[in-house]
């Protein structure tokens, strides 16, 4: 072991136990050292030199595919097999942070134990959420008799494994100032006020309507699919938490995209890894290569402070210590009186400032600087 102590300093230790996995017991210690040099040596190469202006090149090297994404749209029109909406407005939608997304997916994987077609069909119709609409067969207003009067499928509460008194318990309780009866298979909802009454009635006509009675919330639409001999299910909507109880779901793997419910969920390095992930799915989806650092720089700048924030000036830029960088990216006057009010100094220690007051910037041969002893 002590081979493995002496390159301790040399290399991250998630490395050298991706070693010891590998390397069979009875290795030569001359063989280990070998290896571990060669990989200490590789690990080396891979560092940033200092004075590397790591931000300037991944921004470049993510907005040039960015664009060529926008330009794709016209090139590809019209083949099926391109998705290109899934482009660039996904990608904005990622590094702004957008808190309302224009298409939340749940995709949601089987424990292999209990996976087979079947299983996953049974799966799929036991999770999406279910209204009372769907199970209700007629449903009227009686202005005269001031009382809704609805009947309900006794075929799909089967399926749905509810019973009518179920469903008189769900209406007494989600409704207020109401009183529910049934009678000859027809259930009736009065009002007990006498005041606005026509208006109540068709309130809560619809509120009835949209009463959540079973599977798991905010999955409106669900698809069983089976992807590289493994059966999932693609979810459309979001509820994290709830999906991750379920007895058949293989919570390690099953993944939202929406990076604010992970954060919630599981914390905020996992909707690092999440923004990580899902910018490199576009990214790949359309036949681009950008270097995964590039990437996980940009993560880390969104999740440095333990809150999401977007590349915007409400998020990232705001969080900037230099006032002239935070005052060169949008609404400059604010930026300059609220700093001169606060009394804040710039330390001119980045890019953007430098190269507003035309001073050479601290990367690369900028960074270094001579100091001579005067006799």
């Amino acid at each position: 072991m002590s081979i493995y102590t002496e390159f301790k300093d040399k290399m991250p230790a998630y490395l050298l136990e991706e070693v010891k996995k590998k390397v069979p017991d009875n290795i030569s210690d001359k063989r280990l050292k070998a290896i571990l040099e060669r990989i200490a040596d590789e690990y080396k190469k891979t560092k940033v030199e200092p004075g590397e202006c790591v931000g300037i090149v991944a921004a470049e090297s993510i907005g040039e595919p960015g664009t060529q994404m926008t330009l794709n749209t016209f090139h590809f029109a019209g083949v099926a097999e391109m998705n290109v909406t899934m482009g660039l407005p996904r990608i904005i939608e990622i590094l702004d942070a957008k808190k309302t997304l224009s298409s939340p997916m749940t995709e949601i994987f089987i424990k292999k134990s209990v996976a087979n077609e079947k299983n996953v069909r049974e799966y799929a119709i036991r999770i999406v959420e279910r209204t009372l609409e769907s199970a209700i067969d007629s449903i009227e207003i009686n202005i005269t008799g001031q009382r809704i009067d609805l009947q309900l499928k006794s075929d799909k509460l089967k399926d749905y494994g509810l019973t009518k008194g179920q469903i008189i318990k769900l209406l007494t309780k989600n409704l207020k100032g109401v009183t529910v009866k049934e009678k000859d298979d027809i259930i009736t909802v009065s009002l007990k006020t006498k005041e606005n009454l026509i208006n109540d009635l068709y309130t809560y006509k619809e509120k009835i309507k949209g009463m959540y009675i079973s599977g798991v919330k905010g999955l409106k639409q669900v698809l069983p699919v089976r992807k590289d001999d493994e059966y999932m299910i693609l979810a459309s909507g979001l509820n994290l938490r709830e999906i991750l109880e379920l007895d058949f779901v293989d919570s390690e793997r099953t993944r939202s995209n929406d990076i604010y419910e992970i954060k919630e969920v599981l914390g905020i390095e996992a909707a690092r890894q999440a923004i990580i992930n899902e910018v490199f799915k576009v990214i790949e989806a359309q036949g681009l290569n950008v270097d995964i650092r590039h990437i996980k720089l940009v993560a880390d700048t969104m999740c440095q402070t333990g809150e999401i924030k977007g590349i915007t000036r409400f998020g990232v830029v705001n969080q900037k210590a230099s006032v002239l960088a935070r005052a060169s990216f949008e609404t400059p006057i604010k930026h300059v009186i609220e700093a001169s009010l606060l009394g804040e100094r710039d330390e001119l220690t980045s890019v953007v400032e430098n190269v507003m007051i035309n001073q050479p910037i601290p990367v690369g041969t900028g960074l270094p600087g001579l100091i001579t002893k005067v006799k």
